[in-house]
Formats: structure tokens, sequence, C-alpha cells
């Protein structure tokens, strides 16, 4: 199938699985995650309607840019962003899906203000607590929250959360569940439930992230094929 094939059966899948919830594909934003497909591939996913293009490698993205690769949709960042690269991407996406640190937090701070612009932001949460991920620990959101809320030239508009990998069917079902619970708690308490997003849901899970309250969804392989690693 082509890569228009497979957002519209996704988008058909998204749909059936928001109305579970009273919603439907429009109130699903759907991001191409575009992790080793070349600038072609995102130019495809644009024409056939792709909401968001999302990329995970800071010198990927780059090249990609120089090639105008993600002309006509907004960009996102969701992969893990090291703090001496954050130059290189403030000021380039529309979101930083992938904050998970009180020092990421102060470095794009400090790139903003140079810049004199508000970027926008999500806040990671390591919701199955696995060391390997980054992001931060569910009890030490709150206090994440409450520190970007000072921080003039960050805006946040709410949480992205990557489960751990299924044992069995559905079994991300209680770490979505959590991850909608905080969003409720917390942008109702610190934030005049002015938060917008909750990302969660890849090519595998999407539609229990969906049926949990996510908003928006990472999808690659279901779009742009599987990937291949050994280039």
């Amino acid at each position: 199938m082509s890569i228009a094939e497979n957002i519209a059966a996704i988008r058909t899948r998204i749909d059936a699985a928001a109305r579970e919830t009273g919603r439907t594909a429009a109130d699903i934003t759907l991001v191409g995650a575009s992790k080793m497909n070349d600038a072609a591939a995102c130019r495809e996913a644009i024409a056939a309607g792709i909401d968001v293009l999302g990329e995970n490698r800071v010198q990927e993205m780059t090249q990609k840019l120089s090639e105008n690769a993600y002309e006509g949709a907004p960009l996102h960042f969701i992969g893990h962003l090291q703090r001496n690269k954050v130059k290189q991407v403030v000021g380039k996406v529309d979101l930083i899906e992938s904050v998970g640190s009180a020092e990421l937090l102060q470095e794009i701070e400090k790139v903003a203000a140079k810049l004199d612009i508000v970027q926008d932001i999500l806040l990671e949460v390591n919701i199955g607590g696995e060391e390997a991920k980054s992001g931060f620990a569910p009890e030490a959101l709150a206090d994440a929250a409450a520190l970007a809320k000072t921080l003039p030239h960050i805006r946040v508009r709410g949480l992205m959360a990557i489960p751990p990998v299924e044992t069995e069917p559905h079994g991300n079902l209680p770490y979505f569940a959590k991850v909608q619970s905080l969003f409720v708690d917390i942008s109702a308490k610190m934030y005049d439930n002015e938060w917008e997003y909750i990302s969660m849901g890849m090519s595998g899970d999407f539609e229990d992230a969906i049926r949990a309250g996510s908003n928006m969804v990472r999808v690659g392989t279901a779009i742009f094929g599987a990937r291949n690693y050994t280039k």
C-alpha cells in the first residue's frame, strides 16, 4: 500500500476508536513519525493530508529541513533531545514533545530567550518508570509543570508518554489511563485547563491510547513501512 493509502486506513481506525469516546478522527492529531524516511516520503505524506510530521533525530531533521521536506505541514520533535542540540531544534519546530528533565527545560528557555520566541513543548512522562527511558517520573510531574510555568519563553501544551512494550494485548491501557489522569489533574490545578494535547499511542497501540483519552498519536511504520535499521 502507498503512504496515502496507509494514512487513509489509519484515519479510519482512528475515527472508529475516537467514536467510542464521543469524538471523531477530526479531534485526533495524526503525527507521521518520519524517522529514517527521506524527504520524498515526507512530501508524499503531506500531500496525503498528514496533520504533522515528527522527527526523532536532530541531524536527520536538520538535513531534511535543508531539503524543504516539511513544507506544508507542522513539524514536531518527538525523540530524545540532548541539551547540546537544543539550539538546533528551538525555533525550528512547532512543538517539542519530548521534554523530560528540568535541565532540558532550562536550556530550552535559555535558547528561546536569545531568539525572543516562545517555544511550545509537551512534558514527557516516564509512565512505566523505565530506567532506559527519559521523562519525568509521575510523582515529579507537578513540580516540572510548576517550573515550566515560571519560564517566560516556554509554553506547555500538554503531556507526552511512551509506555513499556506491551507483553499482552491491551497491556498499555493502565499506563494510558494514568497519563490521562495526570493530564486532567495538573492542567486543572495549575494551568486553568488550558493544556491541549495528550500525545500517546504509536503504530501498535494508538487505538487503545485514543480510547484512554489521547488526542495526538505518533505513527511511523504503519504509515511509512518497516524501517531498515541495517542502513
